[in-house]
């Protein structure tokens, strides 16, 4: 495979405790090729903020991944071993890299027991795009909501968590996973498109796979069946969702950006269950294929202009009234130099309870003056948490920086 590796990506590793979701420092990374792992190519050290330097690997050709009559793997595979101290050491198989774009892989370490389990093992499959996977059987777009009296959300809420069955709805014998909302999408988003296609793209798709979860999220459907989970990892019924596998900074920004949209119909309050296929292996009329998606942006169009294309043109962008988990909602403006007041004063507070646990982030004043201490400080916040690096409290960064504060406060209060 090594072989066919002329064009470069990038890796950034990022550990954290499982126990209480701080980073781990002085953690060991190595690095090497899935089809040789006993050959290292790389070994890397966490700084205070759990990271790694970010690195350049091999990867095939970029026109593999964004070319659909090339039927060759388009991104390299590898193997990376974690391990540090009193932390049960972690092997990642199949960690996928792309050309032209940073993988991100988030590593959630274990503190070491009296009885210790011993590595874990985490084996990435092959992307959907890639390799074999059931096509996704056919559904209404908008669910029957009133007919047998099951109880619904009155509103569309994007959800702090999602509690994810990996397998499909009827096998009891696969694991469920509470994940974070936001991750859960870059996960899927990664799993399902490439993240070196156009940003038009990505944001159509991320839309589209937004909008399917959030219509799993407002209609109970799985629970309204009897289940105990909000959507499953089977492409059959839901999207590819993979525990531990790593993904991309083109994806995760546009993620952040668009998170708390879906797509709407007119006079239709549930979020549509936006359905796609392929478009090469899968032909899908009046549904998106992803393959066709990526034509289109690649000549031009907008995300809401390819939407329109496979679902018609009275598919709109929406926007969740409520957001769950967070302390308080954005101020509607960017906060930046010479800004102040309340929402000044409630960031540079989150800011310094962050900095308790990530202390590459300089405290600040709280006085609600936003002045060059607290931009250096939302700047080294963007660099840490992988945001453009501004200075500037924009919609990404605020609703980062309250997801960030709340998972710091609830370590707090366990202490």
């Amino acid at each position: 495979m090594a072989d066919n590796n002329i064009d470069k990506g990038k890796l950034q590793v990022s550990v954290t405790s499982a126990g209480n979701s701080l980073p781990i420092s002085d953690a060991k990374v190595s690095i090497a090729y899935t089809g040789v792992p006993e050959s290292t190519l790389e070994e890397l050290t966490t700084d205070s903020s759990g990271q790694t330097e970010t690195i350049e690997l091999d990867t095939p050709p970029l026109e593999y991944s964004v070319n659909p009559t090339i039927e060759l793997q388009p991104y390299s595979e590898y193997t990376l071993t974690i391990t540090a101290p009193n932390f049960e050491p972690v092997s990642i198989a199949g960690t996928e890299l792309l050309p032209d774009v940073t993988a991100l892989q988030n590593v959630r370490m274990r503190p070491l027991t009296p009885i210790e389990g011993g590595e874990e093992v985490f084996v990435i499959p092959a992307h959907t795009l890639y390799g074999e996977y059931p096509p996704k059987i056919p559904e209404a777009e908008i669910k029957p909501v009133n007919e047998t009296g099951e109880i619904v959300l009155s509103r569309v809420v994007v959800p702090e968590y999602i509690v994810v069955h990996d397998g499909s709805p009827r096998d009891s014998t696969a694991q469920n996973y509470y994940v974070k909302y936001k991750d859960y999408i870059k996960n899927v988003a990664s799993s399902e498109i490439y993240a070196t296609w156009t940003p038009e793209t990505i944001r159509a798709n991320v839309l589209a796979i937004m909008s399917f979860t959030l219509n799993r999220v407002y209609t109970e459907w799985y629970r309204n069946q009897g289940y105990d989970f909000t959507i499953t990892s089977s492409t059959a019924f839901d999207h590819k969702w993979i525990p531990e596998r790593n993904y991309y900074d083109t994806i995760s920004a546009i993620v952040d950006e668009l998170f708390a949209g879906y797509l709407s119909r007119p006079n239709v309050r549930q979020p549509i269950l936006t359905q796609y296929c392929d478009g090469r292996r899968v032909q899908c009329p009046n549904w998106m294929t992803q393959w066709g998606s990526q034509s289109l942006g690649e000549q031009g169009y907008s995300a809401i202009e390819i939407l329109r294309y496979f679902y018609g043109d009275n598919m709109y962008i929406n926007s969740a009234e409520q957001i769950s988990g967070i302390p308080s909602s954005w101020p509607g403006y960017d906060l930046t130099q010479g800004s102040t007041g309340d929402k000044v004063r409630q960031m540079q507070e989150q800011i310094n309870v962050i900095a308790g646990a990530y202390p590459a982030i300089p405290k600040v004043s709280v006085d609600g003056i936003y002045g060059p201490g607290t931009a250096a400080a939302v700047s080294k916040f963007q660099s840490v948490f992988g945001l453009p690096v501004t200075g500037v409290v924009d919609y990404p960064t605020w609703y980062k920086i309250s997801e960030i504060y709340v998972g710091v406060s609830r370590i707090a209060e366990l202490v």
